[in-house]
């Protein structure tokens, strides 16, 4: 062998020593794994940014990263980040060439560990772009050309028949409405989306879903079936019995795009040579009214379509999150006849969506559905509390024999469902009704458990009622005649939805829908998407500020933030237009929501007191993301004026001696002077021990609600008065927590006493039984019972605290939180008269212990650490 053979063979023996040694050292330290793009998605078709960010968990036994390198590839463009030395390791931002829509891309990571050992390549993981702008789309805007009865919500048809020429190399379905879809393609239903495409405000976003139907389309003809529902753009919708709020006829826009096998390129969109009919079974299908079926008709008079290729001013753009989808199947647990012929089916848990059934019929008879969440003393449902939402389904036989059949475009909040008009020699059984759970797919992250069968029926609760209320946006509650995105219930509630639930792109998606409905003055509407048009309650608007700041700090987005930016500057402009002499006299709102023994809904803390305290959380929440964003500028003259509020607030509304003056004592005063620093840190004790005094002459109870709750036991604990805290939190009677569970609540209620055993039901129609605001208490159970709190310093828990508080009330507790690096827990127990802790730190996090009762903490990298303490 020649020199040059010779020298070409070493270098390749090298070369794959070399190979075999990375991969040892890959095997050794593991791979990148959990690759997600944006707010958590895995490999989505339909994505929605073009400026997209890259998230990854490392194996475990590695302690953090000290280097990184993305390479992102794909239809002639191919990015490679580098090695970049940082220990990032979520939402690293693209910074390479443009993107555009349908394109498809593939991207994997390695990175290297404390000791610099490479990883090697993660797998692949991949993402496709949707229609990214409304100059994607050549399809029109169609709609039925008949028109229905007025108030009559029809379920519509619109068909078309088309050939597909060849052989299909792959096939992407694009859809939105002004209203609600469901597609059927070739018979079958289309993705197991429901209530696509979903709450927004529809006058200025529309999203569109993507769907691969490579594999439903065939060589030949093929057929579009699309049924078209009112939902909340033209049905009725909102408690004061609007309709038609964002539209008059829901509107259908669809474009299938083919690439054959041969290059070719063909398009189907919804156009003139669409028809339709509103002529069928579906006779009308309404959000609050529920759906009625007569089998017996079948779909006729097809006309052709209205068509409009002006697609308006509206944004079309990818849903930026998850649909609602079916989660779970709950079974009947006892059936009861109250009256004769009706039958009520217990499915044992309140919950929202529908039911399933599969039940008796006789040909031309009318099975009819109605909902509650509880029963009356004689057994019967409880349907008061839905007010004007009739929440009735009807399905009318088109032959005897057995059907299986559940609504489309209704959905109720119930635990019991009566059925009547059944074959009267029918026996009920329990498989005759199924309860169908909706809500926005969200994948469950947080536990919270512990040694007090009560607390853990709090957590449960807590867990349904955001399961519930989280039906593509945040409603207030799910079963009367509002089911709206109340924005003070939000706030309160938004740090505890995510520790029980992966609900990032959900909050994101409702603040886009909050920022395209601020009012021109910077004030906040009440409700979003807006349907209201009003604002300017206090600790409602401030969802603007506080909902952003939570997200940033449980998942280090800091993109929420720079979206929101502007907004929240809005709004502490408005605030700071209404003051006078630095107060807000004239201010109104919701005050203190359904504070417990007060004569007024709106709670005794006044209006003024209230705006003046949530415009310096405002404010200071402002000063702080403008530090985070680096607006030095804006930093340094938010906090001015937020120091400006805070010496305002606490000169006028507190005397020397802590005690609240110019306004009446309440506990939620008091709450949010503390919680805020609204006052000097030498003032809060004594503030405190006025807080502790109106505990202790309400017996121990509190007396908040919906914007003070929120506070009272954290403050508390915060002041060193974890002993009354917990007092409080395990309190049996009202108002307390347990009292609904001692009622047989199995959501969190509206009310303290929306109902007892002993007196039935509050006497009041504003009564939810599954309404999720004051489930806010979860956030400290999970924060301090247990000790899992994140560091607002190193966000999205990157460092994260433990410091559990031991308490006599129990003997363990546990919580376990998959964050974006990995599972962390925090778990304590009584065992052989010590104290047993168990900390278990993600890779690349870390985290501080702090023990209970000793004075001393111990930081730690990643890993599982066990801890004996004495006690």
């Amino acid at each position: 062998m020649n020199k040059i053979g010779m020298f070409l063979l070493v270098v390749f023996l090298y070369s794959s020593v070399a190979n075999a040694d990375r991969d040892s050292v890959s095997q050794k330290i593991g791979l990148g794994h959990s690759l997600t793009v944006g707010d958590g998605s895995v490999d989505p078709v339909g994505f929605h940014d073009a400026t997209p960010s890259f998230s990854w968990k490392l194996p475990l036994g590695v302690e953090k990263q000290t280097a990184y390198r993305i390479e992102v590839t794909g239809e002639s463009l191919k990015w490679d980040s580098g090695w970049v030395e940082s220990d990032q390791s979520v939402f690293i931002p693209y910074e390479g060439g443009k993107l555009r829509s349908r394109q498809q891309l593939q991207w994997r990571v390695r990175f290297k560990n404390e000791d610099g050992l490479d990883s090697g390549w993660s797998k692949f993981a991949k993402f496709e772009l949707g229609l990214l702008s409304n100059s994607d789309w050549t399809a029109k805007w169609i709609r039925p050309a008949a028109k229905a009865p007025a108030k009559v919500e029809k379920v519509a048809c619109l068909r078309h028949q088309f050939v597909v020429d060849g052989s299909v190399k792959q096939a992407r379905l694009y859809a939105t409405a002004r209203g609600l879809f469901e597609v059927n393609l070739n018979g079958k239903k289309v993705g197991q989306d429901h209530f696509a495409n979903g709450q927004t405000s529809y006058s200025n976003r529309l999203d569109s879903l993507t769907y691969d139907v490579t594999r439903d389309l065939v060589e030949g003809n093929n057929s579009f079936d699309v049924l078209l529902g009112y939902g909340w753009y033209a049905g009725r919708f909102g408690w004061q019995g609007q309709r038609q709020v964002f539209g008059k006829f829901p509107e259908l826009l669809l474009q299938l795009e083919i690439v054959y096998q041969d290059g070719r390129k063909e398009s189907i969109v919804s156009d003139e040579d669409w028809t339709a009919t509103i002529d069928g079974p579906i006779l009308s299908s309404s959000i609050y009214d529920g759906e009625h079926v007569d089998a017996t008709k079948e779909w006729s008079d097809w006309k052709p379509v209205v068509a409009r290729s002006d697609l308006g001013a509206a944004r079309i753009v990818p849903k930026p999150f998850a649909t609602v989808k079916e989660t779970e199947l709950l079974s009947v647990q006892e059936i009861t006849e109250p009256e004769e012929g009706r039958i009520v089916f217990d499915l044992g848990q309140n919950m929202v969506g529908w039911p399933r059934l599969s039940i008796p019929v006789e040909e031309g008879k009318t099975v009819k559905l109605r909902f509650s969440e509880m029963l009356n003393s004689d057994g019967t449902v409880h349907t008061k509390n839905y007010r004007a939402a009739k929440s009735t389904d009807s399905y009318t036989a088109s032959k005897t024999g057995t059907i299986n059949w559940e609504p489309k475009f209704t959905f109720h909040g119930f635990r019991y469902v009566e059925l009547s008009g059944l074959p009267a020699n029918a026996k009920p059984a329990k498989d005759w009704v199924k309860g169908v759970v909706l809500h926005t797919e969200m994948e469950k992250i947080g536990t919270f458990e512990s040694s007090h069968a009560k607390l853990n029926q709090l957590q449960s609760n807590i867990s349904w009622g955001q399961r519930g209320n989280f039906l593509d946006i945040p409603t207030d509650c799910p079963q009367r005649d509002e089911r709206a995105g109340w924005t003070g219930d939000s706030q309160a509630f938004a740090p505890t939805s995510m520790f029980n639930f992966d609900c990032h792109g959900f909050w994101k998606s409702w603040l886009d829908s909050m920022r395209d409905d601020q009012l021109e003055d910077g004030n906040i509407p009440h409700v979003i998407p807006d349907i209201v048009g009003r604002g300017g309650s206090p600790g409602w608007v401030d969802a603007a500020t506080i909902v952003p700041w939570e997200v940033y700090l449980r998942t280090g987005d800091i993109e929420v933030l720079s979206d929101n930016y502007s907004m929240m500057g809005r709004l502490v402009g408005w605030y700071r237009n209404q003051t006078v002499d630095g107060l807000l006299p004239n201010i109104e709102g919701y005050g203190d929501w359904l504070q417990p023994n007060s004569e007024n809904k709106r709670g005794d803390t006044p209006s003024p007191l209230l705006g003046l305290a949530f415009y310096g959380n405002s404010c200071r929440i402002l000063a702080d993301s403008a530090h985070l964003l680096g607006r030095t500028e804006d930093a340094t003259k938010y906090a001015e004026e937020a120091d400006s509020i805070n010496h305002s607030f606490a000169e006028h509304y507190f005397d020397s001696d802590g005690k609240l003056q110019n306004a009446p004592e309440t506990q939620t005063g008091y709450l949010l002077a503390i919680a805020f620093d609204l006052i000097p840190n030498s003032m809060k004790p004594k503030a405190t021990e006025h807080l502790v005094r109106l505990i202790g002459e309400a017996d121990g109870h509190l007396r908040t609600g919906f914007l003070g709750t929120p506070y009272i036991v954290s403050v508390l604990d915060q002041m060193g008065h974890s002993d009354l805290a917990m007092t409080i939190l395990l309190k049996e009677t009202y108002p307390s927590w347990f009292y609904s569970i001692n009622q047989g609540a199995t959501t969190m209620w509206e009310r303290w006493n929306s109902y007892s055993k002993q007196d039935g039901f509050s006497g009041d129609r504003m009564n939810s039984l599954n309404h999720y605001a004051y489930g806010a208490v979860g956030q400290w159970m999970y924060e301090r019972l247990a000790g899992l709190s994140p560091d607002p310093d190193h966000p999205g828990y990157k460092h994260f605290f433990v410091r559990p508080l031991v308490t006599n009330e129990l003997d363990w507790a546990r919580a376990e939180l998959e964050t974006n690096y990995g599972k962390a827990v925090s778990a304590w127990k009584r065992e052989n008269g010590r104290v047993v802790m168990e900390v278990v730190v993600p890779p690349n996090a870390t985290a501080t212990v702090e023990f209970p009762s000793e004075r001393k903490s111990e930081s730690v990298e990643a890993g599982t650490y066990r801890y004996f303490l004495k006690m």
